[in-house]
């Protein structure tokens, strides 16, 4: 017993219901449609809402605010609905739109996906979910602003790294250059952005283990090593499993929408 009344919860619980009583007391007589209720639970979602912002459960005052600010945010609320403030703005009317969406797409969300409907979208929509071709490659740059005989250089370069091969040690060799000299299975539309089309099909015809080049590119000029190159190809289930069920619970939630949209829609 003397555990339960040290509980804090049960200290909420009484103050509210004292608090209740207080309210009650002071409004007077009620004919019960104005009558604000506040419920345990809903003492108990302020306290639990404080704790979490604070790291501590309040304090008797603190709740006791709690619970006011709760009231006054009840009062103006129904009396601002009385008054029609909620009619014809369009803030209001755009916010409950939003609300009604999520609860409807919320409800069509819950519905999981078996395996059966992921290999289904697979198969019928396989190139949506097409594994992009990628590169593994490793490169020297040679910048043409500081460098008047590139061809040259470029050419006692690659002697240098034909025998180091794929342990060649490009930290010291060629300029600096920003984005990186070593790039694991880098999707080609990526390679494109960052180097150019004209590299990337430089890059598809090159054989791999090897250092070559010159390739360019609109930095300039670069010696490159390609240790693999993937073509593109359609996943198995298990590698597109999250792309695919993200994509059903999205199908479904717009299907939800529209749905309950039509079932509330009665055009004259």
């Amino acid at each position: 017993m003397r555990r339960l009344l040290n509980e804090p919860l049960l200290h909420f619980l009484v103050l509210g219901c004292a608090l209740f009583v207080v309210f009650g007391a002071f409004k007077g007589p009620s004919t019960g449609q104005d009558r604000i209720t506040v419920m345990a639970g809903q003492i108990e979602h302020l306290a639990t809402g404080f704790s979490r912002s604070w790291h501590r459960p309040p304090t008797a005052d603190e709740l006791n605010g709690l619970i006011g600010d709760y009231v006054r945010e009840e009062v103006f609320y129904r009396e601002a609905k009385a008054m029609g403030l909620d009619q014809d703005d369009p803030v209001i009317r755009r916010r409950l739109q939003q609300k009604l969406e999520f609860v409807s797409e919320d409800i069509a969300a819950h519905v999981e996906p078996t395996d059966d409907d992921l290999r289904e979208l697979l198969h019928s929509e396989s190139e949506r979910f097409r594994v992009a071709r990628a590169f593994t490659f490793s490169h020297v740059y040679l910048n043409p602003d500081r460098h008047q005989n590139l061809a040259d250089i470029a050419a006692q370069l690659l002697v240098q790294l034909h025998g180091g091969g794929a342990s060649a040690d490009i930290s010291a060799l060629g300029d600096r250059f920003l984005l990186g000299n070593e790039f694991d299975r880098i999707p080609a539309g990526e390679v494109e952005k960052l180097f150019g089309e004209r590299f990337v099909r430089r890059l598809s015809e090159l054989s791999t283990g090897e250092w070559q080049g010159p390739i360019t590119s609109g930095y300039g000029v670069h010696l490159v090593y390609l240790e693999e190159r993937s073509e593109g190809r359609i996943p198995s289930l298990d590698e597109a499993r999250n792309h695919l069920r993200r994509e059903l619970e999205g199908d479904a939630a717009q299907r939800g929408q529209q749905g309950f949209y039509q079932e509330a829609f009665e055009p004259l």
